[in-house]
């Protein structure tokens, strides 16, 4: 370390953080800029992908438990007179439509993801 070093280290510590931080040069400014930017934008995106992967499952868990027409318990069956046909139908194709638009988002929400951030 040279003499000159360690005067501009001394310095630092006798006048403290905040001088130490106005001293900053514009590099150094825009590196911890970019460096909170890039965290926080990274992950608030794995976030969303994450949550979209719980939403995809928790529907298609939902689709299938339609397809359980015991109510009370495992021996017995809804009646057919219980049944709605057309509601199921609505329901059941809703879902459907819903999984397939929320892994198309989830596909490229992920692709996005890997490109601006360099993994998956």
């Amino acid at each position: 370390m040279t003499e000159e070093n360690k005067i501009e280290e001394t310095k630092t510590e006798e006048t403290g953080a905040f001088v130490a931080s106005l001293r900053r040069n514009n590099k150094q400014i825009k590196d911890d800029r970019a460096a909170v930017i890039a965290e926080d934008a990274q992950m608030t995106y794995k976030r969303e992908v994450e949550n979209l992967v719980m939403a995809i499952k928790r529907m298609k868990r939902e689709r299938e438990n339609m397809l359980d027409l015991s109510p009370e318990n495992t021996f017995s069956l809804m009646l057919g007179k219980n049944f709605d046909g057309p509601k199921f139908v609505e329901v059941d194709t809703k879902l459907a439509v819903d999984i397939r638009n929320s892994e198309i988002k989830l596909e490229l929400m992920q692709e996005r993801y890997a490109y601006l951030f360099g993994g998956a």
